[in-house]
């Protein structure tokens, strides 16, 4: 899915966490039914960690969560608890960015695919691993 590429702005609902993220206003989401995504309620949709930069003091209010293989960074607000973004298993040099959690008005379509996480490794190759990063994957 192409667009043109926007600056989204967004963050945690205490706004302790802000950041910008440089992606398409049109963007592809990701439902996952693995077992962390299923309790946060989480699509989101990824994008290279270059074109994602914490803003301001954001980093000293952060915290992060890893279990299982620990490539997957599960970071959160150490206040609101919101998951605003974090670093995929499926892209570890890229960004996660809860679609919810961007900021409204530049985000103009949000198609939602799901993902089969419960079964991550098999869905993986047979969704992301023939995917080029920032491709719509």
């Amino acid at each position: 899915m192409e667009s043109d590429m926007v600056m989204h702005y967004g963050g945690c609902h205490c706004r302790r966490v802000r950041w910008r993220v440089q992606a398409p206003s049109s963007v592809v989401a990701w439902n996952c039914n693995c077992s962390i995504c299923s309790m946060r309620s989480s699509i989101q949709f990824v994008v290279p960690s270059e074109k994602f930069e914490l803003l301001g003091d954001s980093k000293e209010f952060l915290t992060t969560y890893t279990f299982g293989t620990h490539t997957a960074k599960h970071t959160f607000c150490k206040f609101c608890g919101i998951t605003s973004f974090y670093v995929p298993r499926s892209h570890p040099d890229g960004v996660s960015i809860t679609y919810r959690c961007v900021d409204p008005g530049t985000l103009t379509h949000v198609e939602i695919k799901n993902f089969d996480g419960q079964n991550w490794e098999r869905s993986y190759n047979q969704t992301f691993a023939s995917c080029s990063q920032g491709a719509g994957c």
